[in-house]
């Protein structure tokens, strides 16, 4: 069977397709269609606390609290008839790595409620699970301190355990301070980070971000604005000294420290040369709660001095002259702004909240764009957004059969950011998209869903003229305390574990173009895809084609060439299993191997089974 399109066709849709007896030929035009855009691609309780040799633990309302935010303290009581070492133990989040080749910074505040003669030493360690100590450092401690104090110590372990169940310690002579009591507040335990930045990202998690070269990062995390109106995420809690940051019940059940803030997640996206797409809270509560339209003012006015902390001139505004006195005059690098989240969940009130919140910001703003974030053009918005952000939760298979969906769209202006598209791969049922793994959720990516949002990845490419952005959600998990599935990486207190489906975004992040080059179109309902684009940045220009097959059959498909290449071309190949996935128990499953092969204008390519390639080619 062949079906050859005319040469008319040809002309006007700048492409041929020729099927002969399941061969697959593309034919690839050297002229352009478009440019593609650079950026495409506090609480009371005890958890993880334990008493050291029998210090009695209680958390209390301070009267003197260390701070305004942090209105709490951790009383310890060294009981009458101690001896040995007594105080106070942390196992950090799931964990604590100690390595001998790092250094670690740590600090509390601490102050006697009653003063005492009392001027000594405490410890301060990293210990195992079972009391052998790792590494420590003493600090003075002084009976006479009644108010707040902070001690700062570094800590050199002498020992790598391989067992990531290890304390951080804060102990004290029993003997001599049995029968008093010592209050503190505010413990940080700190490794190295990642360029040395202070509340930094942990080193290996931030390198393997950065190993995929993102364009951008969207910030603080779409519904992670607020449950409620009172525990919304507000940029100005969230900034300045870690003692004066509240902290919040984060929209997912646990608490956010606001440790990582707006200016660790804004100097994040310089740290990896990334544009910062940030949200801003737009009236409504994923609870349910919609700010009524007469009430709007300060929560605008908020939302106005939070992009003036990125972007402002400390001469005019007084939120970025705070930007300034942190060491930071420059604006940042954001030139989108999301106005809310998800909003189709209120759709009702997101016409008028729009209306206010992109007015007022586009008069302060007028550089910067702004995104629309209901269903597109549903409900009808005044005024009528330049750039939507489009949320999708459906199977592998979805993905695949609609990588022609943006081919659709209107050429009318409007730019769409697809948010999450495949990280909402995550279920095999179409009948139950938010079920249990039992039903069909994905617990992990695997090749089968990584290839289905790889074939949608190549529709966003032949569309980067109006799709400028891209990015999968949600993008970290710790593998030990998790509420959604599946994630890009997985992570524990030691270990990262990048899935297949990071591997699909690396590939096509890695081997970008800045052109898209116009070649015959993959069948809709097939199952093998392709992109081809051009990198006009280097010399002699390369032409990378992207191939995608997601069924386990091998595709052979033949690539017409209309211009002259070198006769060499290197290939990145991620394979699989179906059902492949890269756990914590099987992390290196699957990853990008790489090869070379011989080309030429026309060559032949055999795509394996459930498989996403990177063919790079230099023009001759």
């Amino acid at each position: 069977m062949s079906a050859i399109l005319s040469s008319s066709t040809l002309i006007s849709l700048v492409f041929l397709c020729i099927f002969v007896n399941a061969q697959i030929t593309v034919v690839v035009n050297e002229t352009a269609s478009h440019v593609i855009p650079s950026t495409l691609y506090q609480t009371t309780a005890l958890s993880a606390w334990h008493s050291v040799n029998g210090a009695q633990l209680t958390v209390i309302e301070e009267t003197v609290p260390v701070s305004s935010a942090l209105p709490n303290a951790l009383s310890v009581a060294i009981p009458s008839g101690s001896s040995g070492q007594v105080g106070i133990g942390n196992e950090g989040y799931f964990g604590i790595k100690v390595n001998s080749s790092n250094t670690y910074n740590a600090s509390f505040f601490y102050r006697f409620p009653t003063a005492s003669s009392f001027n000594g030493i405490a410890t301060v360690g990293l210990q195992t699970s079972t009391g052998q100590v790792l590494g420590a450092s003493n600090v003075t401690l002084n009976g006479s301190q009644t108010s707040w104090l902070q001690v700062f110590t570094t800590i050199q372990p002498t020992i790598s355990p391989a067992s990531l169940t290890n304390n951080f310690t804060v102990t004290v002579d029993g003997e001599t301070l049995a029968g008093q009591t010592i209050n503190f507040a505010m413990f940080s335990l700190f490794p190295p980070t990642f360029k040395n930045r202070p509340n930094g990202m942990r080193i290996d998690i931030a390198e393997t971000l950065s190993a995929m070269a993102p364009s951008f990062f969207r910030l603080p995390g779409g519904n992670n604005l607020g449950q409620t109106v009172a525990t919304r995420w507000q940029w100005n809690n969230t900034v300045g000294p870690l003692v004066e940051r509240p902290g919040r019940i984060g929209d997912w059940g646990y608490v956010n420290t606001d440790g990582l803030g707006i200016f660790e997640f804004l100097t994040w996206c310089e740290d990896l040369n990334m544009q910062a797409i940030m949200a801003i809270w737009s009236g409504f509560a994923l609870g349910g709660t919609s700010i009524a339209e007469d009430d709007l003012g300060p929560y605008i006015q908020q939302a106005i001095d939070q992009v003036n902390f990125a972007v402002g001139d400390p001469t005019q505004s007084d939120a970025a002259a705070l930007r300034a006195s942190l060491g930071h005059p420059d604006p940042f690098p954001v030139a989108h702004v999301e106005i809310g989240n998800e909003d189709f969940f209120a759709a009702d009130t997101y016409t008028y909240r729009w209306n206010q919140f992109s007015t007022a910001l586009q008069a302060a703003f007028p550089n910067l764009s702004f995104l629309a974030t209901s269903d597109t053009f549903n409900p009808v918005l005044t005024p009528n957004p330049a750039e939507w952000d489009i949320h999708v939760y459906q199977t592998p298979s979805w993905f695949a059969e609609n990588s022609f969906i943006y081919d659709g769209f209107q050429r009318n202006g409007t730019h769409y950011f697809e948010v999450g598209f495949s990280g909402k791969s995550i279920s095999t049922n179409a009948d139950d998209i938010f079920g249990t793994p039992a039903d069909g959720r994905l617990t992990f990516p695997t090749m089968q869903s990584s290839t289905g949002e790889a074939a949608f990845m190549t529709g966003l490419e032949r569309n980067s003229d109006i799709v400028f952005a891209a990015s999968y959600a949600p993008l970290l998990n710790h593998v030990v305390d998790s509420q959604w599935t599946p994630n890009l990486v997985s992570f524990d207190s030691g270990n990262v574990y990048p899935s297949t489906s990071y591997y699909v975004q690396q590939l096509f992040s890695l081997n970008r173009g800045d052109e898209y080059l116009p070649s015959t179109l993959p069948d809709a309902s097939g199952t093998t895809f392709w992109s081809v684009v051009r990198r006009t940045s280097v010399t002699p220009n390369e032409i990378i084609v992207k191939v995608v097959n997601t069924v386990g059959t091998a595709s052979n498909v033949t690539f017409q060439l209309l211009f002259p290449v070198e006769d060499s071309a290197t290939v990145q190949l991620l394979i699989g299993a179906e059902t492949d996935s890269n756990t914590p128990n099987a992390p290196n499953t699957v990853s990008p191997q790489t090869s070379t092969i011989t080309v030429d204008q026309t060559f032949a390519y055999n795509a394996p089974g459930f498989s996403v390639s990177a063919l790079t080619l230099t023009t001759a």
